[in-house]
């Protein structure tokens, strides 16, 4: 397997000016019709500004993301993922992780509610793949790290190899172990790879990790945090020099990480790394993790935008994660694990469906081709809008990057930056669902309204006559009339619609609008 090509820093993605420092302030002057002037979401640090999209993709490189549901955010409206729960040990011990084996009721990374043989994980493989044909990639996520089990993971990754070869084969490691296990993985035909990275200073990592085993010894302290950097660095050099495609998680530890996470975006940039995925702490204390117990924070969304921002300078940022279980099956937005457990597999094993896959695909490619058309049309449509305008927007979407779903029925929320030149996703925010059984729940109206605070509309599918007025109440406007179009031709036509209407004087000028939330507020559960 030969290396890939080496992404120049021109095929990183736009950030904005000054994205390494402070946020902008609260009330910048207004600009055109009343809408805020922000600088276009295609702006590129230290190259100026315009509306030319960033380079493609190396083609190899684009053929290895595009139906992968975590590599690329257009896939994960398309494309499903699995993950197989056979490797239980663990070699290093985070103090945000609390790893439990029969949890059905949890949704984080660590959890399952049962442990797989190799064998049992090819039978589940198979008979998933019978019912999700949209499953495209198949990956080994814990509950412990797959490299410190290294029998079950090559066993699982030869035997779905050998059942379904067109399936994506994928893992995730801490990276103590990855050295010596990066050309194997590379022989066998992974082809993407995450290593999650919190620390580069030995300082920060000692307080992120109690202790890490390697041969036999426990190390703790500087002495643990420095060897894992130090083999991290390393496995995804020689991964890269094999590739593979290495995406890297960085948990976001507000008042511990977060200043750092820069300098560690950087390392793992120069290192080869192709995307990097900055998630928040999940710390509840009834997770039984450390820092939950401890009464460590996670971010608030404005505090994870901001690292976002510091860090996207130097790197391609992964939005739309959803910190999936380590039994996860199903779309990133969806978890259909509790369908597919043992016992309710068939008592024979499946015959492989790839023809189901192969139509799948090509009712993808379909939907693909007529939302790129939408897309240039609107983009057309939108040419009038300001180049300095910048207006941020939500989206209620169930399925297939649609404008689909009813506001009372969303669990989140997908957030855009939106200029003339396209729709840029800010992130998702989770939300309580607000109408069940027919009825709407007023406190968890308020949270919703919480989560959208610094969205200027929200675009649904349906909303309902209660909360369509409280949006309007606080500043959000709800817009139906976008409803089941491809969601960037549908932010773009928004965005050129309000600022025509908005000249007309038809409607109100749109303020800078506020955080979604403050510091200091435990936004675990709303922002990814």
């Amino acid at each position: 397997m030969r290396a890939l090509p080496v992404l120049p820093d021109s095929a990183l993605p736009a950030a904005r000016p000054g994205a390494a420092q402070q946020p902008r302030p609260a009330r910048p002057a207004p600009a055109a019709a009343g809408l805020a002037a922000t600088p276009a979401a295609n702006c590129t640090f230290a190259r100026g500004c315009g509306d030319a999209p960033p380079p493609a993709l190396p083609a190899e490189v684009a053929a290895l993301v595009r139906n992968h549901p975590c590599y690329s955010e257009d896939a994960h409206h398309h494309f499903a993922r699995m993950h197989v729960a056979v490797a239980p040990g663990c070699n290093l011990q985070c103090n945000y992780c609390n790893r439990k084996y029969d949890c059905s009721n949890e949704s984080r990374p660590g959890v399952v509610s049962e442990r797989l043989s190799a064998e049992a994980a090819v039978r589940k493989v198979l008979a998933v793949a019978a019912e999700v044909p949209e499953l495209s990639v198949v990956g080994i996520a814990g509950p412990g790290d797959a490299l410190a089990n290294p029998a079950a993971t090559y066993a699982t990754l030869e035997g779905i190899r050998r059942a379904a070869p067109d399936l994506t084969l994928c893992l995730s490691t801490n990276g103590l172990a990855l050295p010596a296990h990066a050309d194997r993985l590379a022989d066998l035909g992974v082809r993407h790879v995450t290593v999650t990275v919190n620390a580069i200073d030995p300082t920060v990592g000692a307080e992120i990790y109690a202790w890490a085993l390697d041969g036999g010894r426990r190390l703790r302290g500087r002495d643990a945090a420095a060897l894992l950097s130090e083999r991290q660095l390393e496995g995804i050099r020689r991964l890269v020099a094999r590739g593979v495609l290495v995406k890297v998680n960085a948990v976001v530890i507000p008042g511990l990480n977060d200043a750092h996470l820069p300098a560690v975006v950087r390392a793992v940039r120069g290192a080869g790394a192709f995307l990097v995925n900055l998630v928040p702490l999940i710390s509840a204390p009834e997770h039984g993790t450390a820092f939950g117990l401890a009464g460590r924070r996670g971010p608030t969304a404005a505090e994870l935008e901001r690292v976002q921002r510091a860090c996207e300078v130097d790197a391609r940022l992964m939005r739309h994660c959803r910190q999936c279980r380590a039994d996860a099956v199903g779309r990133l937005a969806e978890d259909r694990f509790a369908e597919f457990t043992l016992a309710r597999l068939p008592p024979a094993p499946a015959r492989d469906a790839a023809e189901l896959r192969t139509a799948r695909r090509a009712l993808v490619e379909r939907a693909r081709a007529i939302a790129a058309r939408e897309r240039d049309a609107a983009l057309s449509r939108a040419a009038a809008v300001p180049a300095e305008v910048t207006a941020r927007a939500a989206v209620a979407t169930r399925s297939g990057g649609l404008v689909d779903e009813h506001f009372g029925h969303a669990r989140e929320f997908l957030v855009y930056d939106v200029s003339r030149s396209g729709a840029r996703l800010v992130g998702r925010r989770a939300v309580e669902r607000y109408c069940v059984g027919g009825e709407g729940e007023d406190d968890v109206l308020a949270g919703s309204l919480r989560a959208l605070a610094d969205c200027h509309a929200v675009l649904v599918a349906k909303v309902g006559r209660c909360p369509e007025g409280q949006l309007a109440a606080a500043g959000i406007e709800p817009v139906r009339d976008q409803a089941h179009r491809p969601i960037e031709a549908a932010l773009l036509d928004w965005l050129a619609d309000r600022i025509a209407r908005a000249a007309r004087g038809e409607a109100a000028p749109v303020a800078p609008r506020p955080a979604a939330d403050e510091p200091g507020a435990d936004a675990a559960a709303r922002v990814a």
